[in-house]
């Protein structure tokens, strides 16, 4: 797992400074932009490139997206 990946045009990274923050960059990381930003999944721990979707560990569980971390669900 990581905490940060390469999403094709862009990069999705954990905010190095609020783990409840998710960050994407268009432009190798250069600069980053909010894209997530919640207490609702708790703390991001690690992110997968799972295919058709990213899974997030948080200090509240496993999570998943299918929007590349605009919004996440609970894995049950």
């Amino acid at each position: 797992m990581s905490q940060m990946l390469n999403l094709g045009k862009e990069l999705l990274r954990i905010d190095p400074t609020n783990s409840q923050k998710l960050q994407y960059s268009t432009n190798d990381g250069r600069s980053w932009n909010t894209r997530y930003c919640s207490s609702s999944c708790g703390d991001f721990e690690d992110l997968t490139d799972n295919g058709d979707e990213i899974l997030a560990t948080t200090s509240k569980g496993l999570y998943y997206s299918k929007n590349n971390g605009t919004s996440w669900n609970r894995r049950s």
